[in-house]
């Protein structure tokens, strides 16, 4: 007697049909959601951030890459008609590395510093590094791999001197380390929560006001028009309590 062949599993076109559509939010989230609501929690979390005086510098983002992304990218992109040059280290997260990358394909170029046997660039190598097609400086607060902390404050010191962009990518110090973007000359800062004990795929980018800088995520008028998508409301506001309670025991 033959045996009927074993079909797979597959999903009913109608559990397809309503899976594939938004779910329901789960009660817990509900929760957040609804403490989201109310002006604090969410607006009060990009004041609570690097510092920062004014709640509209900072943009939620899905974490470090993308911030990083947007930030070079972005950059590049509003200011080309001043330059084509970024600096940066050899040692950077390949967020910056693979964007830097990608941006020499299309015709931008980028000088890639040493760093000493501590990790750690100079800023008078920064310094001598500046050309006149120079809009953007970009380098790491600490690095992923063995912990150095940058000269950040007197880097940005640097790059105000000569009136070029200053961007940070903060992932590994933000909230780790006393940061304040006024005193450090940090024009762009990029961060992700799930660095300091808050959740996964939520992070910001700092900009301060005044830099031209488009969208890199195209589509709805989210975050002011620069950053389109729906916004992680449950992520945003479970990375700002971590960012209070980091900055707290700091």
């Amino acid at each position: 007697m033959r045996q009927q062949q074993k079909q797979p599993r597959k999903l009913s076109r109608l559990c397809f049909l309503i899976s594939a559509n938004t779910t329901e939010i789960h009660p817990v989230f509900m929760q957040l959601q609804e403490k989201a609501k109310k002006p604090s929690p969410k607006e009060e979390s990009r004041s609570q951030t690097c510092s920062a005086q004014k709640p509209e510098e900072i943009y939620f983002t899905a974490g470090g890459s993308e911030s990083d992304n947007w930030a070079l990218k972005a950059t590049f992109e509003a200011y080309k008609n001043k330059g084509n040059h970024i600096i940066t280290t050899k040692i950077e997260h390949h967020a910056i590395l693979h964007t830097c990358e990608y941006l020499e394909k299309h015709g931008y170029e980028v000088t890639y510093l040493d760093v000493d046997a501590d990790g750690v660039v100079s800023p008078e190598a920064v310094e001598k590094a500046i050309r006149p097609d120079t809009i953007l400086i970009s380098i790491m607060t600490a690095n992923n791999e063995i912990g150095t902390i940058e000269p950040i404050a007197q880097i940005g010191a640097v790059a105000k001197k000569h009136g070029i962009l200053f961007h940070t990518d903060a992932v590994q110090a933000f909230a780790h380390i006393p940061m304040n973007v006024d005193e450090m000359n940090i024009d762009l800062l990029s961060a992700s929560g799930h660095k300091f004990n808050g959740p996964k795929g939520v992070g910001f980018l700092y900009i301060r006001s005044g830099i031209k800088i488009g969208p890199f995520v195209h589509g709805g008028a989210q975050e002011r028009g620069r950053r389109a998508g729906t916004t992680n409301v449950p992520g945003v506001v479970g990375m700002a309590e971590a960012a209070r309670l980091a900055q707290e025991e700091m």
